[in-house]
């Protein structure tokens, strides 16, 4: 095997505004010169993109995103894969995957498969999978029926939200998998039969788009009514991301306090969340956003006084890594106020470079954000600590670095 093959990359979907990571780290892997083609579930949703998506040259391809869409398409990838003898020893694994999830998303992805070795682009010679639910299934599938070795990155809902029989078997049948939090990488090696082929990556951040703020954050204190204090948020407005609690915080702040909260960011619970702050008084202090690019957003982290995101374990499971809006608000000397759930405690050391609150406690993340409110000090503090493990510990350089070492150790390996 040539030691750079080129690698097909499989996303859940291309490009997504909530994925900066994932670009980053495909335009970090395209810098070292490794060639990639990008296969896609979904077509993109977000009517913006980030300007990291326009510098990626890799061309991408799209699968069906429901069979029934493009019947056709799938019948001719069943015709052509159907005569291989692998494609009958990859029935196996797929009936006893179908046994224990008895789903018509099981069927889905086999079919996604198919298509994928059928129209198999531009002479790739290697998979790698981002995400370890659905892209892994549809990339181990096509793995065990085309031969060809796949690599995976799990990151944090689609650890959590899956079972572990499908954790153990994924991880057994990809040569490595990398995740981006202790908590994940402990998890997955607990299921794991073969801990050396899981390893700790975390998610860096490209500083030149995030260079050091050069001017000041302000100094307001919430005493000067038309002067408030500004407190920001970027993430998708779904369960996980605790927005409801963060409201309710933000109705707990004393009367006498002037702030403004600023929601960036998309999602399923935009109205409900709208309602809520209709419900707690708060209409005249928020302003929702929507989803912004990259520059509008570095702007508003530099405008802030305060980042704020009130993570949680959602009902079905689904959590955050560690959400890199929390390392790029870091980088700009933020003072960031979150709580201790999965990774987020890797990146911040309350008391030292943020405040971490309990997850489902509104009382304490209002008694911690007041604190922020009224003391500049503090937040100028925070705020350079932050700065300083950003830029010592989560340069993206590192993560796209280890990330090669991985596939060129593997590659190396290789018949």
């Amino acid at each position: 095997m040539s030691l750079k093959p080129k690698i097909a990359v499989v996303l859940k979907g291309y490009p997504r505004l909530s994925e900066t990571f994932i670009a980053q780290e495909l335009l970090g892997l395209e810098r070292a010169g490794h060639e990639l083609v990008l296969i896609a579930l979904r077509r993109p949703t977000d009517g913006k993109r980030h300007p990291v998506h326009d510098e990626i040259g890799a061309p991408v391809h799209y699968l069906p995103e429901y069979l029934h869409e493009e019947p056709w398409r799938v019948l001719r990838a069943l015709t052509k894969t159907v005569t291989k003898r692998s494609f009958w020893r990859m029935l196996r694994p797929f009936f006893r995957d179908l046994a224990r999830d008895r789903s018509r998303n099981r069927f889905r992805r086999l079919g996604q498969a198919l298509v994928l070795v059928a129209e198999w682009p531009d002479d790739a010679g290697w998979l790698h999978a981002h995400f370890i639910h659905t892209p892994a299934s549809v990339t181990s599938y096509a793995s065990m029926i085309s031969g060809i070795p796949w690599t995976c990155s799990a990151h944090a809902k689609d650890i959590w939200t899956s079972q572990d029989w499908e954790l153990s078997d994924k991880l057994g049948r990809a040569r490595w998998t990398v995740t981006c939090t202790r908590s994940g990488y402990e998890h997955l090696r607990d299921l794991s039969s073969d801990k050396t082929r899981v390893h700790l990556s975390y998610h860096g951040l490209d500083l030149d788009r995030f260079p050091s703020f050069e001017g000041e954050h302000s100094r307001r204190d919430g005493s000067v009514p038309d002067d408030p204090v500004r407190i920001v948020s970027v993430g998708r407005a779904v369960s996980k991301k605790g927005y409801d609690l963060l409201l309710k915080a933000l109705s707990l702040l004393p009367a006498d306090l002037s702030w403004r909260f600023d929601h960036i960011g998309a999602g399923e619970l935009t109205g409900k969340l709208q309602a809520l702050a209709g419900e707690l008084g708060l209409e005249d202090r928020l302003g929702w956003h929507g989803a912004l690019d990259q520059k509008e957003v570095l702007s508003r982290y530099r405008e802030a006084d305060i980042f704020a995101l009130a993570s949680r374990v959602a009902a079905n499971g689904d959590r955050d890594g560690l959400p890199n809006v929390l390392v790029e608000a870091s980088s700009q000397r933020l003072a960031c106020i979150s709580t201790a759930v999965s990774g987020i405690p890797e990146l911040i050391d309350d008391g030292h470079n943020g405040m971490l609150v309990p997850p489902e406690n509104p009382t304490a993340l209002a008694a911690a954000i007041e604190r922020l409110i009224r003391d500049p000090d503090l937040r100028r503090q925070l705020g350079a600590a932050a700065e300083r493990r950003v830029r010592a510990d989560f340069d993206h350089h590192s993560s796209v670095g280890q990330l090669i070492g991985l596939f060129e150790s593997e590659w190396r390996r290789s018949p």
